[in-house]
C-alpha cells in the first residue's frame, strides 16, 4: 500500500478513478532525447500530459520519434511545449529560432502576418508530434523594466496586444496545435521574475480591466484551447493568493467574468514563487481547488519522484476534505477534451509550408535609424556583443546577435562577449582596428550597458549598434538597427542590412 505524508493509505489499486484523475492533471517534464520507462508506466496509468524542454530535444527527426514513442503507449497523449518562438525557443534551442517573437511582430503590426508566423510554427510542431503549445505571451509590456517579458509580449499598447494574441491563436489552431495563452491576469506590469520571487502587481481593478485583461478576452474570443495562469500577487483581484491559487482568479474571473470554458494550465510549479512560499504539493492542491485544470512541472523537476509526490498530495486533498473529488474530476475531464479535441484537430489542419515566413516578419520588423549616409561594410568587423544574463525562460543555452550571420556574409568576422563597468574597454581593446558593431539588448535596463556602448561610440563614433531587446533607450550610432528580438532571424536581417545584402 502507498503511505501518503498526512498519515492516510490509497488504495491497493493505482488504477482507480481517483488517482488515474491526479496523474490526468499533471504535465510532467523529465530528462533526456527518450521517454523513460517510468514516464511510459505513469501514462499506461491515467498521466495524459508530457512537457517538452529544449533538453529533450536534438533535431526534429528524433523529436517524432520521441513523441511517437508516447503514442505508442497512449494515443491522446498532450504533447506540450514552451516554443514561443523569438527568445524562448525549444525546438530551435541551440540554434535560435526561425521566427521572430511577440515583439517584432508586434513591431510590424501586420496580424495576418502574425497569423502566418503562428500557422507555420503550429505546422512545424504538428509535423513533429507536439500538440500543445505554451503560447502565446498576451502580457501588455505596461513596464519597460519587466525582466522576464520584455521581447516576449507585443507591446505596450493593449488594443495592439489583443488583435496580435487572437491572431497568434488562430494561427497556431489552425495548424492543430492548441494554444495556451499566457500569463492570466497579466505579466506585463512586473518588476520581478517569478521564477525568483513572488511578484505583485499594485493597480486598481479598472486598469486591471482596461489593460491587463482585454488581450485575455480576444484570446477567448478567438478560441483559445488552454489559458495558463501566473503567479503573481494582484491585490486588486486577491489580496492573499497569487493568481494560480486564486479561486477569485480563475474561477471568478476568468471562468465567471469572462466566460472561458477551456483547460487552465498553471505556470511551471517548482517557480520560486510557488515551491518558495507554499511548496509545490500544497501550492498543486490549491491550485486545483481554485480552478486549474492542469499542473505544470518539470522545468526544473523533472523525475518520477515528483509525479509521484503531486499525484499522492491531491489523492490525499481529496480524502482529507481539502480538495472536492468534483473539481479534480472536472480539471481531468478537460485535460481529456483538449486531448479529444487535438485527435480531431490534427489529421484536418494539414496545410503546405510556408518556411520562409519567420524571415519576412523579420526583415520588416526592423526599425533603421541614420540609414541615409551609411555605406555597407565590405570588411569583416567586429562583434562586440555586450551580454547582459538572461532571465530563465530565454535560458542561456540559445545563440543571439549578429556575428554568426555576419561571418556567413563577411567571412573572418571576430566577435567578443563582454559584461560589467570594464565592458567598454575591453571591446575597443579586443576590436584592434576594425570596424566595430555593437550588440546590445535592453540596453535602458542596463546601466553598465549605456556606459559601455558610450565609451564605445566615444572612441569609435561608425560604431554601428544592434539592439536585441525591447528598444526604449535612444537610437545611437553611425546605424541604428533595432530588431525587436534576438531570434536567429532577426540577427539574420540585421546582418544583411550592415553587409548590405
Amino acid at each position: 500500500m502507498t503511505t501518503f505524508a498526512s498519515g492516510t493509505t490509497a488504495s491497493n489499486s493505482e488504477n482507480d478513478s481517483l488517482t488515474r484523475d491526479a496523474l490526468t492533471v499533471l504535465q510532467p517534464g523529465f530528462t533526456g532525447t527518450e521517454a523513460p520507462d517510468w514516464l511510459l508506466r505513469r501514462l499506461g496509468e491515467g498521466l495524459a500530459s508530457v512537457g517538452l524542454f529544449g533538453r529533450n530535444i536534438a533535431s526534429p527527426e528524433q523529436l517524432a520519434a520521441l513523441t511517437a514513442q508516447l503514442r505508442a503507449e497512449r494515443e491522446d497523449v498532450l504533447v506540450a511545449i514552451d516554443e514561443e518562438g523569438g527568445d524562448v525557443t525549444r525546438l530551435e534551442v541551440r540554434t535560435g529560432s526561425s521566427f521572430p517573437g511577440n515583439h517584432a511582430l508586434g513591431a510590424v503590426d501586420d496580424a495576418d502576418l502574425t497569423r502566418a508566423v503562428a500557422r507555420e510554427l503550429g505546422r512545424r510542431l504538428a509535423e513533429c508530434g507536439v500538440n500543445l503549445n505554451w503560447a502565446p505571451s498576451a502580457d501588455v509590456n505596461s513596464n519597460p523594466g519587466n525582466p522576464v517579458i520584455g521581447v516576449r509580449s507585443f507591446g505596450a499598447d493593449t488594443a495592439l496586444v489583443a488583435r496580435h494574441t487572437a491572431a497568434y491563436v488562430t494561427g497556431l489552431q489552425s495548424a492543430g496545435v492548441a494554444a495556451c495563452t499566457k500569463h492570466f491576469p497579466g505579466h506585463g506590469d512586473t518588476a520581478v521574475d517569478s521564477h525568483h520571487a513572488l511578484p505583485r502587481i499594485d493597480v486598481d481593478a479598472p486598469v486591471l480591466q482596461e489593460r491587463e485583461l482585454a488581450p485575455f478576452r480576444a484570446a477567448i474570443e478567438a478560441g483559445t484551447k488552454a489559458v495558463m495562469s501566473a503567479h503573481i500577487l494582484v491585490p486588486a483581484l486577491d489580496p492573499d493568493r497569487p493568481a494560480t491559487l486564486s479561486r477569485r482568479v480563475l474561477t471568478a474571473l476568468l471562468r465567471g467574468e469572462l466566460g472561458y470554458d477551456g483547460l487552465i494550465v498553471t505556470d511551471g510549479m517548482e517557480m520560486r514563487a510557488i515551491a518558495g512560499t507554499y511548496g509545490i504539493e500544497r501550492g498543486s492542491v490549491l491550485a486545483v481547488a481554485a480552478g486549474a485544470d492542469a499542473i505544470c512541472v518539470g522545468g526544473g523537476l523533472a523525475d518520477d519522484e515528483t509525479v509521484r509526490r503531486l499525484r499522492d498530495a491531491l489523492v490525499t486533498a481529496v480524502r482529507a476534505g481539502e480538495l472536492p473529488e468534483e473539481r479534480l474530476a472536472d480539471a481531468a475531464a478537460r485535460v481529456r477534451a483538449l486531448a479529444r479535441w487535438t485527435q480531431r484537430a490534427a489529421p484536418a489542419a494539414r496545410a503546405a509550408a510556408d518556411e520562409a515566413v519567420g524571415l519576412r516578419a523579420a526583415r520588416r520588423a526592423l526599425r533603421i535609424t541614420g540609414g541615409e549616409g551609411f555605406a555597407p561594410l565590405t570588411e569583416p568587423p567586429y562583434v562586440a556583443a555586450l551580454t547582459p544574463v538572461a532571465n530563465i525562460a530565454v535560458g542561456d543555452e540559445t545563440p543571439w546577435g549578429v556575428a554568426a550571420e555576419l561571418t556567413r556574409l563577411l567571412p573572418g568576422t571576430r566577435t567578443g562577449s563582454f559584461a560589467g563597468e570594464d565592458a567598454g574597454r575591453a571591446a575597443l581593446e579586443a576590436a584592434g582596428d576594425r570596424r566595430v558593431v555593437a550588440v546590445v539588448r535592453d540596453e535602458h535596463r542596463h546601466p553598465w550597458m549605456a556606459s559601455a556602448l558610450g565609451a564605445l561610440l566615444a572612441a569609435r563614433p561608425d560604431t554601428v549598434v544592434v539592439e536585441m531587446g525591447v528598444p526604449q533607450a535612444p537610437a545611437r550610432g553611425a546605424l541604428h538597427i533595432a530588431t525587436h528580438g534576438a531570434a536567429r532571424v532577426c540577427g539574420r536581417a540585421a546582418a544583411e542590412v550592415i553587409a548590405g545584402e
